[in-house]
């Protein structure tokens, strides 16, 4: 009994550091940028991206939270055939949004 108790305690520590957002094949030909480094791309469009960041009482780190954040922008820019991410603004609670550029031809 001991050591199942010991298990979840170690899970439930654990929890919150877990990055949960897998990428996609094209969303890893996706970059993060700076706003200046898309002066000569065309924009494609916004997106705003949502993840986990509480898990009943337990907050996520914030790493972990801007990972997921970042891999879900990347996914959804390959979407639309993007190549670049700038964020617009910090995350909140688990939210973010991305303007996604397309930069290379």
């Amino acid at each position: 009994m001991k050591l199942n108790y010991f298990t979840l305690c170690v899970t439930i520590i654990c929890l919150p550091a877990c990055t949960w957002i897998e990428t996609t094949e094209k969303g890893s030909g996706v970059t993060l940028v700076k706003p200046f480094n898309v002066n000569n791309c065309s924009k494609l469009g916004t997106t705003n991206v949502t993840v986990t960041h509480k898990i009943g009482i337990l907050i996520r780190e914030d790493e972990a939270v801007m990972e997921d954040l970042i891999i879900a922008a990347k996914n959804r820019a390959a979407e639309i055939n993007g190549d670049s991410i700038v964020a617009k603004e910090p995350a909140v609670e688990g939210k973010m949004s991305f303007d996604i550029y397309k930069c290379s031809e």
